[in-house]
């Protein structure tokens, strides 16, 4: 009997840490998405670490994006697929913890 209850609070804490991985990972991933709209509205100098910053936020954030950009077309100049990728990205996650948090 205690050796179920051991692997109970094994898969518990997997869980737990699971749900904890997720949770960061979509987090910094949206500040990524959030540093990668404010480096386009922003013209900055050219340096080197700064193209590397930028082109790095590019190839994580783009291809993303690129998925709302299909659906969501801009409006004039304004390109609103970045907050939608946003807002869809926050109710996954949130609807992805609280899945992981009921295993």
């Amino acid at each position: 009997m205690g050796d179920h209850l051991a692997w109970f609070g094994l898969l518990a804490d997997v869980g737990s840490s699971l749900s904890n991985f997720v949770g960061v990972f979509l987090l910094v991933y949206i500040l990524l998405l959030f540093a990668y709209i404010l480096s386009s509205w922003i013209r900055l100098p050219y340096n080197p670490w700064l193209n590397r910053i930028q082109r790095f936020l590019y190839d994580v954030c783009d291809p993303y994006l690129r998925i709302f950009r299909r659906f969501v077309p801009p409006i004039g100049p304004l390109d609103l697929s970045p907050m939608v990728a946003i807002l869809v990205l926050g109710f996954g996650r949130g609807i992805l913890i609280s899945l992981l948090d009921r295993l």
